[in-house]
Order: C-alpha cells, then structure tokens, then sequence
C-alpha cells in the first residue's frame, strides 16, 4: 500500500512538475523576447516529454531495462491507441500536409528502428539484445534531424506550433522553474523506486508496471492537451501532440536512456514493439480511408477496441 501511494504521488508530482516547469519557462523566455514559435518547439515539446524523460533516467540510473523500455513503448501505444482513440471519437481528426507526409512516417520511422534495434539476436545470432550507447547516440541523432525540420518549419512562417504563454515576472517564473524541476526530479525516482518495490512485492513484472501504470501516467499531459484539442476542435493540435511526443519519446528519452545506461531487451518486449510498428503503421493509413485528409470517429473507436485488447493480453498473458 506504501508503494501504491508513493507511485501515486510520484505521478502526481511528474504531472504537476512538467506543467509549472513549461509554464514558467515560456515565461521566462518570453521576457528575453523569445519568438513564440521556438517556445512551442522546445519548451513546450519538451515538458509533454519531460515525465517520460525523468522516469527513464531514473530507471537507466537504476539499470531497470524492462522500466525504461516499458515506459516508452508504452506510452507511444497509450498515444496513438487511447489518446488518438479517444480524440477521433469526439470529433474526426482532419491531417495537414506536413503532418500526414512527414511527421507520421516519421513516427513510424522511430518505431520501425526501435524494432530493429531491439533484435540484435535476430538479426545477429550469438549476440544479445540490447539498445547500446551507440544506438543511444544514432537515436539523438535523429532527434537532431526533427528538431533541424522543425526550425525549416518556424523558418518557412508555420504557427501551428505557437502556444498561448502565461505573462510572469522574471523572479516568479525562475521560482517556479526551480520548483517544477524539483517536482520532476523527486517525481521521476518515486514512481520508479515504487514501481520495482511494487513488482517484487506482488510478482508482477516491471514490463508489465511500465506498460500499464507508469506509461500512463506519464502520457497524462498528452491526453489533457489533445482532448481539450479536440473538444475545441483543434485537430492539428490534437494528433500534432501524439506524433510529436512519440517521436520525442523514441529519439530523445530511448537516446537519452541508452546513453546513460544500455538497455537489455526483456522477454515478450516484441509484441509491444511490433504494435508499435503496426498502429503507427495504421495511422497513416486510416488518413486515406475515407473523405480527406483524416481520422474518422470509426477509425479511433478501432484504435481504443485494440488498446482494450492490448491491456487484457498483456495482463493475462
């Protein structure tokens, strides 16, 4: 119970940590008269990603691969199958150009090459499996490349990215960024000291926490940005979200984690990969299904059927 509770404050520290600390720092940048486009394509990519990040870090730290593996396929699939699900069926997600011809196979990019570099032993027999620091250092290097795209995008004079920034002092926001990172730091090792108390104590596994619990948990601010997207109609934003976080996810926290600490791939992690690779695969396809450009209300009640599917198989099998 004493876990279950810290796992839940950690949580809610992650939460509330990435939203003060995008908060505060927009602010902060805007002060220093930083365009607004490069606030929302940094900070405020960063800080969806940011629960993600400091959980893997941590669990990096810790040398728990099936955490860190766990939280990120996870929670891409949590994205796209849930948040994605959920989004379309409130009201049908229409795609523009750029996203549907660049950010989506970008997305399926990354989880094509998670996959990949997750089969060493397939592909190499005799060797191991393990995501090395020199595939940490490729997947940054991807990262440098979407981050590179973006900038051609603020250069070309696409808003789509700008977000609404809160107006603070300088002394306030610099506190307040001090206290969201705290809030992230303690946050981030609660829920992954939790979350292997709690898979030795009851038998569970750690796939199957970071799958479920923590990955979750830490797409929570994308589920929260993309439905209030998609009641408000905004359905750039609402899947602009999902894709960009999933790429984050991928190139910048898998990096990040691998860098600081290979990691092993445990037993039954395929399956979580290779629908990985399907769902991504299929978002791009149901953009062509129907009238358009877009996800509709059918589509994303298929995607949260496979979501359902998906949590049963795993917490039975």
């Amino acid at each position: 119970m004493l876990q279950a509770l810290l796992l839940i404050a950690g949580l809610i520290l992650l939460v509330y940590g990435a939203s003060l600390l995008v908060d505060s720092a927009s602010a902060l940048a805007k002060t220093f008269h930083v365009p607004d486009i490069v606030i929302g394509l940094t900070i405020v990519a960063f800080g969806t990603s940011a629960p993600e990040l400091l959980v893997n870090v941590y669990a990096a730290i810790e040398q728990s691969s099936a955490i860190a593996l766990g939280n990120v396929a996870g929670s891409n699939l949590f994205n796209v199958m849930l948040i994605l699900g959920i989004s379309a069926a409130f009201y049908p997600i229409t795609v523009k150009s750029s996203t549907t011809w660049t950010e989506i196979p970008l997305a399926l990019l990354s989880a094509l090459v998670f996959l990949v570099m997750a089969n060493d032993a397939f592909l190499d027999p005799g060797t191991s499996s393990l995501i090395s620091r020199a595939d940490g250092i490729v997947l940054l290097l991807f990262f440098a490349i979407f981050i590179a795209y973006n900038i051609h995008l603020a250069i070309k004079g696409d808003t789509s990215e700008i977000p609404t920034v809160k107006i603070m002092s300088k002394w306030k926001s610099t506190l307040l960024l001090l206290v969201g990172l705290a809030m992230l730091i303690a946050g981030g090792r609660m829920m992954v000291g939790a979350a292997i108390q709690m898979a030795e104590f009851w038998g569970m596994s750690e796939r199957l926490i970071a799958l479920t619990i923590i990955s979750v948990g830490t797409s929570l601010p994308e589920l929260a940005t993309s439905i209030v997207a998609a009641f408000k109609k905004n359905t750039d934003i609402a899947i602009g979200n999902v894709v960009g976080s999933n790429i984050f996810n991928v190139f910048l926290v898998l990096g990040t984690t691998a860098v600081i600490s290979p990691v092993t791939i445990p037993a039954g992690a395929n399956i979580d990969l290779l629908l990985n690779v399907i769902v991504s695969f299929m978002l791009f396809a149901f953009i062509f299904t129907g009238k358009g450009r877009r996800i509709d209300r059918a589509e994303g009640i298929i995607f949260l059927a496979m979501y359902i599917a998906y949590i049963v198989y795993i917490a039975v099998y």
